[in-house]
């Protein structure tokens, strides 16, 4: 038997245990959803949230963690990163 030969018995051996574990497992069932519960923020709460900024950035992180520089929620489909 060849390497090659090898490798693909192996590689299919492994298929197959695979398959055979993810047929045999049991079906799981949706995780109950809790209701939504309105929550009362006090007055001083409310009067202390800092104003929306007007100047917020996008924050976009691309692959090498460089950070978009245009204004949130910008039209463009091209991000301008920094």
């Amino acid at each position: 038997m060849s390497k090659e030969n090898a490798l693909r018995a192996m590689r299919e051996a492994r298929y197959a245990e695979a398959q055979k574990r993810a047929g045999s497992a049991p079906a799981r069932r949706p995780a109950p959803v809790a209701p939504a519960v309105e929550r009362s923020v006090p007055a001083r709460a409310k009067a202390a949230a800092p104003a929306a900024d007007t100047d917020a950035l996008c924050g976009h992180r691309n692959m090498s963690g460089r950070t978009c520089t245009r204004e949130q929620g910008h039209p463009q489909k091209s991000h301008r990163y920094s």
